[in-house]
């Protein structure tokens, strides 16, 4: 009795893990697309992916499949980018031209924009944009991202986001003008236009 018990739990869990890693490769470049635009830098959008991935992995038992996977999972990747965002402040920094005890140099420094992810992303999303999101408060980026990129609604945003549509609405409303100001300010020539817009 007790074997035959076992056996129905395990299979349950590999049909899980099974669905877990077929969502998981169908919902990727969308997911380091957001991590890309959240945090303006490749390697920190790969850490970001990763972790977010082992945070949906970990609590994929909380998983309604009658709902959208890339929603649960944008709410995962919402909340690991606030705590990366947070750790970051408490982050020690290190010189590069400062020398280890043995006088030689100890960090190398990957080149980013040689990574093709960067290329494919800045081309789809201008330079002036991306450098404007990355000026922006994180919680009004991540509700423009999912409004604006992804087409999300304000309903499921707020579900992403853990918080109430009328929330969402003002930070998309404040995120907006917060992007627009910095288009108009740092291209003029291009956006100018763009004064009463948004």
């Amino acid at each position: 009795m007790l074997a035959i018990l076992t056996r129905e739990r395990t299979i349950p869990v590999e049909e899980r893990r099974a669905l877990f890693e077929s969502l998981m490769q169908r919902s990727y470049r969308q997911a380091f697309s957001l991590a890309y635009r959240l945090t303006n830098n490749a390697a920190e959008a790969e850490d970001l992916v990763q972790e977010t991935f082992v945070r949906a992995f970990r609590f994929f038992h909380r998983y309604d499949e009658t709902l959208p996977f890339t929603n649960w999972l944008y709410r995962i990747m919402s909340n690991a980018h606030i705590d990366m965002v947070r750790r970051r402040g408490r982050l020690k920094m290190t010189s590069l031209e400062q020398p280890s005890a043995n006088g030689l140099a100890t960090v190398e420094v990957p080149d980013a924009d040689s990574s093709p992810d960067r290329d494919f992303l800045d081309n789809s999303m201008g330079e002036h944009v991306q450098n404007a999101l990355s000026t922006m408060t994180p919680e009004f980026r991540t509700a423009v991202l999912l409004a604006d990129v992804e087409g999300m609604a304000y309903e499921e945003i707020a579900e992403v986001m853990n918080t109430s549509v009328g929330t969402v609405r003002s930070r998309i409303h404040r995120g907006r003008k917060q992007l627009r100001k910095h288009l108009v300010k740092s291209a003029p020539d291009v956006y100018g236009g763009m004064n009463n817009e948004l």
